[in-house]
């Protein structure tokens, strides 16, 4: 599962890193690029409901299997794309993958270890979040700065088969236990903490994307660093990441408000001072810390939320965090885009700062009710 959801990841993030790279060999606009983020994230949101749905019926091992196989397919068709217009249908595919693989997959854990050791489980899924930064973009960029672009996206798709071989050797059989209807999610809308984890990912998801899907420009720009460099600032951004991860994940079991809200500060420190401090080398990497550990507890952080609100509908909790969290990646990758091509990469990381803080905002208005979590947490 963690290398499942870590090709995924890599393959969505991946044009964060090349986005200069790719813009120049289509002759289109960093904005333009940033729709290489936006698209999935849209295809996910509508897809992570629609194909859970759908297939509730089908074993998920299967089902897993058949998003790894899409998503090389997509890999290859984007590293043979001889238009923009190509690359971007393979985007397409890329989120339906994402949204169906990570409805299904997110909340697997319980299925594969013992009870007592679920939270970790959960952690060790999600360390693929922050490795997707830590290895898989960086790698990928180094690649593509190396060999070009096409050829970051042909290791991808072999990755996708590794998988998709792994998953059909070792992975158990896991027939649907729980059917997942429409009506279930929309019952779940109906509870406060659900709402709450709804607009808390929102906000977190689109301060955190708005900016570092354009953080390589601003690197370029701003820091006046060159290709090298970015890779090593992105491979620094994603070790934080990971400890992020880890200390999210065991702080979010008992305090979810607080994990939360003090992801959201620290992301709203580091996009803020970094117009300010990012002008230095050393500035930037000290920022890109911060940044990386505060977003690598965000996703465990936010997945637990959604399944302290609904302990009894785990997979109907992963549809809604999966359709949230993909749908704000996509809408904070259009924002900034639009934000960029129109001001520049320091305005784009104020602007994620500030909303960053509405997050802030946001936990301790959920901390000042004192709600009580669903029996059953």
């Amino acid at each position: 599962m963690t290398l499942g959801i870590f090709s995924i990841v890599t393959t969505e993030i991946l044009p964060i890193g090349l986005l200069t790279g790719i813009g120049a060999g289509f002759a289109v606009s960093d904005g333009m690029a940033g729709l290489m983020m936006t698209m999935p994230g849209f295809l996910a949101a509508v897809s992570a409901p629609l194909v859970t749905v759908a297939t509730t019926r089908i074993d998920r091992r299967l089902m897993l299997c058949v998003f790894m196989l899409l998503l090389a397919m997509a890999n290859l068709l984007a590293a043979v794309a001889s238009d923009y217009w190509l690359v971007l249908l393979s985007r397409v595919v890329v989120g339906v993958v994402i949204g169906g693989f990570w409805s299904i997959g997110a909340g697997l854990a319980e299925r594969l270890v013992p009870a007592e050791s679920v939270g970790r489980a959960t952690a060790v899924i999600f360390s693929a979040v922050p490795l997707g930064s830590v290895l898989g973009v960086p790698a990928g960029t180094f690649i593509g700065d190396l060999a070009g672009w096409r050829t970051a996206f042909v290791v991808l798709g072999v990755l996708a088969f590794g998988v998709l071989f792994m998953l059909l050797l070792v992975m158990p059989p896991l027939p649907p236990v729980q059917a997942t209807r429409l009506s279930v999610l929309r019952g779940m809308l109906r509870s406060v903490d659900t709402r709450f984890a709804l607009l808390l990912t929102f906000l977190v998801v689109l301060a955190h994307f708005g900016a570092y899907t354009y953080v390589a420009p601003f690197l370029e720009q701003v820091t006046d660093a060159g290709p090298r460099l970015i890779t090593v600032f992105l491979l620094v951004y994603g070790a934080a990441g990971i400890i992020g991860n880890f200390s999210g994940g065991a702080l979010v079991a008992r305090r979810p408000r607080a994990a939360f809200g003090l992801a959201a500060g620290l992301i709203a420190a580091a996009t803020l001072l970094l117009p300010v401090l990012g002008r230095w080398e050393v500035g930037a990497a000290a920022l890109l810390v911060v940044w990386g550990a505060a977003y690598g507890a965000v996703p465990v952080a936010s997945q637990t939320w959604f399944a302290k609100a609904a302990p009894g509908s785990r997979e109907a909790a992963s549809v809604l965090f999966t359709a949230s969290f993909q749908a704000t990646i996509s809408l904070g990758a259009l924002a900034g885009g639009l934000v960029v091509d129109r001001t520049s990469p320091s305005a784009v990381m104020a602007l994620g700062g500030g909303t960053a803080m509405l997050a802030v905002m946001a936990v301790w208005v959920h901390f000042a009710r004192r709600p009580t979590w669903p029996a059953g947490t």
